[in-house]
């Protein structure tokens, strides 16, 4: 969106009316100056005015040229008229700002509804029956909801001409909607058999992430979908959606794999910087919502408030992200007050609980060293919490605390507790990668080595709460009560929600 900007009252010169206009009615330079002169009433903005003159050049070639268009082909006209509806689409919350996006599946509609009539009148000139066929399917399908009408168009369109690559594409997309993923992949799959283009190649990328099967056919499949986005990507450097999708697919395999790499929510993030550059793929709420959930993983939670946010603004109709956000937001707010409350403990209670703590509890950790099982030998010094720094590993300390409380909230991912330690001190603790039902109780003494302390801040939507907390990516480094965790306490992280795509 531009800045707002005092409106200029006098009508530029080079104003061109609605009726020429409508000679053209589906030059996208002409559809763009009509949506902004509407946006400004009878005047025109400054940014209003230096975005028409950067298309007006192409609306005065177009008529000054009515004779080539007059020569354009009925097949030409309904095409241009599906590309200027798919244009509406993708562009409409950037044309007409994030704020107006419980409107666009109804306006979509409307334009949806206008260029089906635009190519029913021309359905007589049109000999290419299949090319007929492909235009209304990928009309009928402009919309996020499956349509049998759009399916039953592009079926007929592609045993017309199996060499029709997007009706291929389009066919695809509608099985996908409808919940038929072995057809859509057969769909895409078709597609690549007469052309290798990006869209089959990053939609085939998708479904392949959908796929049923075991935690090592999963695997195998989002192996293969990152392969396929890789592809997709290198047809055209540019194309945003693509980058989205091969972002998600490195997200994917970031929690499928089983062992958390750092480097694939590395790649992830670099795809979805790169994402962003496109005005297409910025507006689409799948990114911001992908995006968010691999930052709550990170732990960066105001970035995460923040993705959710936008994503529910892009699309109000989707529930899914405003919930996240909620639960969020809630999860942040209770575990900052068990903090600052000791878990709702106090007298006695807390402070028995807190002069049981004893050398002891530090299992394998304690006198100074711990071997491990390799016979490598580290030194591990005991220290409260409040000498630990934020922000980085907290390197040959370990410290040691008795639980207070779990933190208990909707995603099972992270397990969070609260523990003090003998000064009384109260930190969050977020334990990943640990098997449900292994989680430590009330009164439980834990040791953690070079624990990694975060700071929390953030500032959303009335929520503003800093505190400290510590992370640890696998419960094996926990000794509980004296004993360290074994293996059977370690489970993998999954994304309990699959990765959403475009």
């Amino acid at each position: 969106m531009f800045p707002t900007i005092v409106k200029q009252k006098p009508q530029p010169s080079f104003w061109i009316s609605e009726q020429q206009l409508t000679s053209c009615p589906y030059s996208l330079s002409a559809s763009l100056y009509l949506t902004l002169k509407h946006l400004s009433a009878s005047d025109l903005s400054v940014q209003a005015t230096l975005l028409v003159t950067a298309c007006q050049d192409e609306i005065k070639t177009k008529l000054s040229t009515n004779k080539l268009i007059q020569k354009m082909t009925s097949e030409e006209k309904a095409q241009e008229a599906v590309d200027a509806l798919y244009h509406y689409k993708d562009h409409y919350l950037e044309i007409n700002g994030i704020e107006k996006g419980h409107q666009k599946n109804e306006d979509v509609k409307k334009k949806m509804q206008s260029t089906l009539e635009y190519l029913e009148n021309l359905n007589d000139e049109i000999t290419n029956r299949a090319v007929y066929f492909m235009l209304k399917g990928k009309i009928l399908n402009v919309l996020p909801s499956y349509d049998p009408n759009a399916e039953e168009a592009l079926s007929k369109a592609v045993k017309l001409d199996p060499k029709l690559v997007g009706a291929w594409n389009q066919l695809g997309e509608c099985y996908w909607k409808s919940g038929n993923i072995n057809s859509s992949i057969n769909s895409f799959s078709g597609a690549l058999n007469h052309s290798k283009n990006k869209v089959s190649l990053r939609n085939l990328s998708m479904v392949l992430r959908q796929m049923p099967g075991t935690q090592a056919q999963r695997l195998k499949m989002v192996e293969e979908s990152i392969e396929k986005a890789k592809e997709a990507v290198q047809l055209d450097v540019n194309d945003g959606i693509s980058w989205m999708i091969m972002a998600n697919a490195h997200l994917s395999i970031f929690f499928a794999s089983g062992v958390q790499n750092p480097e694939s929510l590395t790649q992830c993030m670099k795809a979805y910087k790169q994402a962003e550059k496109d005005p297409v793929a910025r507006t689409n709420p799948d990114l911001h919502y992908n995006r968010a959930m691999a930052f709550k993983y990170q732990e960066e939670y105001q970035l995460a408030l923040e993705g959710f946010s936008a994503a529910a603004q892009m699309d109000p109709s989707w529930p899914e992200p405003r919930t996240k956000q909620g639960e969020l937001m809630s999860f942040l707010r209770k575990t900052r007050e068990l903090t600052e409350t000791k878990g709702k403990l106090k007298g006695k209670k807390l402070s028995g609980m807190i002069e049981k703590l004893k050398e002891a509890d530090l299992g394998p950790y304690s006198g100074g060293s711990y071997t491990s099982p390799k016979g490598k030998v580290i030194t591990l010094n005991k220290c409260p919490f409040s000498e630990l720094v934020p922000g980085k590993v907290n390197h040959q300390k370990v410290v040691l605390g008795r639980v207070v409380c779990s933190v208990s909230w909707e995603d099972p991912v992270p397990f969070t507790f609260c523990m003090v330690d003998e000064e009384g001190t109260c930190i969050a603790v977020n334990v990943y990668n640990i098997a449900q039902g292994a989680g430590v109780k009330m009164w439980d003494s834990v040791a953690l080595p070079e624990p990694y302390l975060q700071e929390i801040k953030v500032n959303h939507k009335g929520l503003t709460l800093d505190y400290t907390s510590i992370r640890v990516d696998t419960p094996v480094v926990l000794v509980v009560n004296g004993r360290k965790l074994g293996l059977d306490k370690q489970a993998p992280t999954m994304l309990v929600n699959r990765v959403c795509d475009a």
